[in-house]
């Protein structure tokens, strides 16, 4: 079983935050959050809890199992 490393998941993260052209302040305001957790979040210094993850997915449309990382059988 391969091991998935929060630098993975972080990497995916910041991808699709670049990719939704949104800046990490209109994210955080969106989610409720400060930005400074966003930024955290892109530089690997903090994972989002469950609930904020969920809500950055679906704010971002990413798929939750490709941001960690997880394939499908």
């Amino acid at each position: 079983m391969e091991t998935i490393t929060s630098e993975q998941i972080q990497k995916k993260i910041a991808e699709y935050i670049r990719q939704s052209g949104m800046t990490q302040k209109e994210i955080a305001q969106r989610l409720h959050i400060s930005q400074q957790c966003v930024s955290a979040y892109v530089r690997g210094k903090k994972m989002p809890a469950p609930d904020t993850l969920a809500n950055l997915c679906a704010l971002l449309d990413a798929d939750a199992n490709d941001v960690l990382c997880l394939k499908r059988y």
